[in-house]
């Protein structure tokens, strides 16, 4: 029974999510609107369980003094920190408003770190692309052949380099045609692929065959 109760609740929530999408009138699109709201408040308390476990995890961490425990007491304090500015000294519900500590904190703290996370991806970007363009086989010469002329194309220099040919010949326009034609067949297939896939998972969902969800086999 505490397995076929979440199936039939996946089932039936599934089935009226597929209705609603082909017949958006009374009652399915109440029933959509209401387990949309319900959707809403299970993330909610989601995001306090993901917290409260991210902190037990650090809290053992420490206590075990394993490898990399100070990350975990820094991890607590600034959590620790971050609520309790939010909570107590930035007007309660309206703790995200310009001004108030909170948003400082976002503002000061939370964006430079993540600007800087984002910074150091470009290295690890770098060097995967070095590894990918390297002309081992037919594939890979002419990725890094592609890869060369939009990148070339990009920049100033590209049409420079092809001034002497006709307008509409240029590396710049060769660069557009490979983005916008080559490229975009290339997504159109990946995404087709992925709705495909999403459609499979879907209905392996619903129809029960599907049960990772439930934490195992069962």
């Amino acid at each position: 029974m505490r397995r076929r109760v979440p199936l039939w609740i996946t089932a039936l929530v599934g089935v009226i999510f597929v209705v609603q999408f082909f017949v958006p009138h009374r009652p399915f699109s109440g029933l959509q609107g209401l387990l949309t709201d319900w959707g809403q408040v299970i993330v909610a308390f989601a995001i306090w369980l993901g917290a409260l476990n991210l902190m037990k995890v650090s809290a053992d961490s420490v206590h075990r003094r394993e490898k990399g425990w100070p990350y975990a007491t820094i991890i607590i304090a600034c959590f620790v920190a971050t609520v309790a500015v939010g909570l107590l000294f930035s007007g309660g519900p309206r703790f995200q408003d310009p001004g108030t500590p909170f948003d400082w904190i976002y503002q000061n703290v939370y964006n430079p770190l993540s600007a800087t996370m984002f910074a150091m991806l470009a290295f690890y970007v770098a060097s995967a692309s070095f590894r990918a363009f390297r002309a081992r086989n037919r594939e890979a010469t002419l990725l890094l052949l592609a890869a060369f002329l939009v990148m070339l194309g990009r920049v100033p220099v590209g049409d420079s380099l092809t001034a002497f040919l006709p307008e509409g010949y240029r590396l710049s326009n060769l660069a557009d045609w490979v983005m916008n034609v080559p490229n975009k067949a290339g997504q159109r297939a990946i995404m087709i692929g992925i709705a495909l896939g999403i459609v499979s998972t879907s209905l392996r969902l619903i129809l029960g065959i599907e049960r990772s969800h439930l934490g195992g086999e069962g």
